[in-house]
């Protein structure tokens, strides 16, 4: 590291190339946000039911770090929009609202599942189909991603 600080200091005579080795060494710095070692999806799976209503998305977070995540965010190619909802039971009524966060406590797991947390996958392309798999990105607070590819079910689920 400190090998790369000199050259991007000594190069600092060609103004070009200058910039190019800060840009690297600062680069080289950096940590994007990534994959977290300590969250991970298990039992990921997709309901579909037509594809002009929404398919729902369920899986169990598990979090094997010392401190509590924060889910604020879920993605995939195939879904126009996915967000986080919850099923609530409101006056005797089921209904569902969207969420912005979901807390995930430190050496614990939270499962969204049918009645619960789940994920709502507006408008669903055609890779979202029974016997088909779709990539999913979940995002935290910390800026870090898991992603994981989630079966695609129909109306009965698996």
């Amino acid at each position: 590291m400190k090998k790369i600080a000199r050259r991007a200091l000594s190069s600092m005579r060609r103004p070009g190339l200058a910039a190019v080795s800060i840009a690297l060494a600062l680069g080289m710095l950096a940590t994007p946000a990534a994959a977290s070692p300590s969250l991970t999806i298990s039992h990921g799976w997709f309901r579909f039911l037509t594809p002009q209503i929404p398919a729902a998305g369920y899986l169990t977070l598990q979090n094997d770090s010392e401190y509590a995540a924060v889910l604020t965010g879920a993605a995939s190619p195939d879904c126009s929009k996915l967000m986080l909802h919850e099923s609530v039971i409101h006056n005797g009524a089921a209904t569902m609202k969207m969420v912005p966060d979901v807390v995930v406590p430190a050496h614990s797991s939270v499962t969204f599942r049918p009645g619960g947390y789940h994920l709502m996958c507006m408008s669903p392309l055609p890779p979202v189909s029974p016997g088909r798999s779709v990539p999913i990105s979940l995002s935290f607070k910390d800026g870090s991603t898991v992603t994981a590819m989630f079966p695609v079910y129909g109306a009965k689920g698996k």
